[in-house]
């Protein structure tokens, strides 16, 4: 339960954590980017360009469009080596130096994920479903913040949006890794993927220092429209959710195990625990829409 954010100190802010521009394969330029996601209501945004040699290994600079009530991380999404499948990497790393330096033909995907997280990114592995990630691809890795279990784009480009089993597996083997949602836009007019998935997080300024720390406590959830208000549990016994207006409520755990509630407009439901045989369990709200909201993994001997 600690890193449950609701009883953290401070105010969610909203948040998209994998975005590109034209310094790589986006059709909008960084000033655009910034000034989409600003006006669409959103408090920060991460501009993850492809951090490839043909692209110059771009790190945006986007500090130029903060103000007071909008804010950017540095990052970018990485890549190197070949995945089982023959797939170049994808690695999504936010809070990056601008001295983080070039990868180079020999460096490994664990051993670029290693120089991320020491140079203090949060780091993230991006759409394994997207690309068909093996689970002793995501394993050779080492550890990791998070698994991107949604991706905006995805929906329309190959219909693979949805990685919660890669997740789902780490966590059964007994990984403490959170999650995230992301749009992962590009602004191609075929793919609608603008303010597809998102994450809120919970911290006391909208600075990106805060931000960081934060993502990287697991301080956050991920959404693609509903909110989830506040979480509590006693475990063994109860758990307790309130949330936007949402048609049905799930509490999982490890392989089949769940609890679930339902209703027309239900915004707070109370489940039982006794007899969940899991280690762990996560939320998830849908609303009448389709949208859903996802807790990080809750491990109950935290």
């Amino acid at each position: 339960m600690i890193h449950l954010p609701f009883h953290q100190p401070g105010r969610f802010w909203r948040g998209n954590l994998h975005t590109h521009s034209t310094l790589s394969d986006g059709d909008c330029s960084p000033a655009e980017v910034c000034q989409r996601y600003c006006e669409a209501g959103y408090d920060f945004l991460a501009l993850t360009d492809h951090f490839l040699q043909r692209y110059g290994f771009p790190l945006a600079d986007t500090r130029p469009w903060r103000t007071a009530t909008f804010t950017t991380l540095i990052g970018a999404e990485l890549h190197t080596g070949r995945t089982e499948f023959g797939e170049l990497w994808h690695l999504l790393a936010v809070g990056l130096p601008f001295t983080f330096a070039p990868t180079h033909p020999d460096e490994t995907a664990a051993e670029l994920t290693q120089r991320a997280l020491a140079a203090g990114a949060y780091v993230a592995v991006a759409h394994p479903h997207w690309y068909v990630l093996t689970q002793e691809d995501i394993a050779s890795l080492g550890a990791v913040h998070a698994v991107e279990i949604f991706n905006g784009t995805a929906v329309d480009h190959n219909d693979r949006p949805d990685s919660w089993q890669s997740a789902d597996i780490l966590l059964g083997r007994g990984q403490h890794t959170f999650v995230c949602a992301t749009d992962d836009f590009h602004g191609s007019p075929e793919r609608a993927d603008f303010c597809r998935g998102w994450v809120w997080v919970k911290c006391e300024a909208l600075t990106p220092e805060c931000l960081l720390a934060a993502l990287q406590a697991g301080h956050y959830y991920s959404s693609t429209g509903p909110q989830i208000h506040d979480i509590q549990i006693e475990p063994g016994q109860r758990i307790v959710v309130r949330c936007s207006p949402a048609s049905r409520i799930f509490v999982t755990g490890q392989a089949s195990v769940a609890r679930s509630a339902y209703g027309n407009g239900l915004v707070e439901a109370e489940l039982s625990l006794h007899n969940f045989t899991s280690p762990y369990c996560r939320v998830t709200v849908r609303d009448p829409y389709g949208g859903r909201a996802w807790s990080n993994p809750i491990w109950f001997d935290a």
